[in-house]
């Protein structure tokens, strides 16, 4: 067993660690221009020209949050981005990048291991979250520990259990690379890496990752290959009724923090207690989004389960009490969520659809 006292100095150290290069980037980002056709860079009031993208903003979705006036979309911003989210010298030994935890087929998450599995085989404490329409998140991790997509990559590269690397020294590769300054030129105006820079290219990139092409949303939106079955809209409408107080609107999550009913594993991880410190948060991990949950096992944030009728058997028969119990899973002194045999098959039938097979084959999205 992990001692809580280790995980949670872990987690608050990287937590100080954010929120100082967070004072960093508003420093930086005053310096420099935001990308876009006919920006002139400030360093020598040289023009020079950027091709601006458009983020995908699907009608069946709510209102993104990230404030893309501070960080717009451009081709050459988005392919630096992508360069950098694969790139192996973000890592100590070169041998880890992004891409590695996070894979396509994998709807960006990891299907190999339960738990991350980072540098030196070395395994975390948390099953790998897949990385879909991030920017209509506000808070990032199971816990909530980062809550700005922009230093999003802070943490996994400098987790010694994950890329095991000082920020400065994946700046410093970054600049020494023949590769990279050409592009930081291309997207910024200057071959010059900077925090801002290299966090807000990546920041690009990960916004493409928009996942709204499922058999599910060619269904509400009415379009050519939306059509479900019997069982599949049997299972929506179970699902309406029974799940989404916490997998809410068509991102299919409320993003709060809730505890599921889960018996405490041997890693003893509470969860976003670690970062409140607040008693009333104790084993309360984020909500995830449901699409692409085909290709996202292991499921839970310990990876403990590996099938869908595992997970809704768990909300079925496995909740276990405890203080912060979701008070969706206990109603009149019941445990759980009622299904019959037949309504968990629908169930699972119905989260078949949320698959999105474009975005797992979008070769905009791949490393080659």
């Amino acid at each position: 067993m992990i001692p809580q006292k280790t995980i949670s100095a872990k987690r608050i150290g990287l937590f100080v660690s954010a929120l100082l290069f967070a004072l960093v980037i508003a420093c930086q980002s005053q310096k420099d221009p935001d990308p876009g056709a006919g920006t002139t860079d400030p360093g020598g009031g040289i023009e020079y020209h950027t091709t601006p993208v458009t983020l995908r903003e699907p009608s069946n979705f709510p209102t993104k949050v990230y404030d893309l006036t501070q960080n717009p979309l451009t081709v050459e911003g988005v392919a630096l981005g992508k360069a950098l989210f694969y790139e192996p010298m973000l890592s100590r030994d070169t041998s880890l990048s992004c891409g590695f935890c996070h894979q396509q087929f994998a709807g960006f998450g990891h299907s190999d291991h339960p738990l991350s599995h980072g540098i030196d085989n070395k395994f975390g404490t948390r099953n790998v979250p897949g990385l879909q329409n991030l920017g209509w998140d506000r808070e990032f991790f199971w816990d909530g520990g980062v809550t700005s997509l922009d230093e999003l990559p802070i943490s996994p590269i400098q987790n010694a259990v994950e890329m095991d690397l000082k920020f400065s020294e994946a700046l410093n590769r970054v600049q020494k690379s023949p590769k990279y300054p050409p592009m930081f030129k291309a997207a910024f105006g200057s071959d010059t890496v900077t925090t801002a820079r290299f966090l807000k290219a990546i920041s690009q990139f990960l916004l493409t990752l928009v996942s709204a092409d499922s058999r599910y949303d060619k269904y509400v939106r009415k379009e050519s290959g939306g059509d479900l079955t019997a069982d599949e809209l049997a299972g929506l409408a179970l699902f309406q009724q029974k799940c989404t107080t916490c997998h809410a609107t068509d991102l299919f999550t409320d993003k709060s923090y809730r505890n599921n009913g889960l018996p405490v594993g041997a890693i003893n991880d509470q969860g976003r207690y670690i970062i409140t410190l607040n008693e009333a948060d104790r084993l309360k991990f984020r909500v995830p989004s449901l699409r692409n949950v085909e290709k996202t096992f292991p499921y839970m944030h310990d990876g403990r389960f590996t099938t869908l009728e595992q997970v809704v058997e768990h909300y079925r028969t496995g909740v276990t009490d405890s203080p912060t119990l979701d008070p969706a899973l206990k109603t009149n002194g019941q445990l759980g969520i009622a299904l019959t045999d037949t309504e968990k098959k629908q169930v699972v039938a119905f989260l078949l659809t949320l698959t999105d097979n474009t975005f797992i084959n979008n070769r905009a999205f791949s490393a080659n």
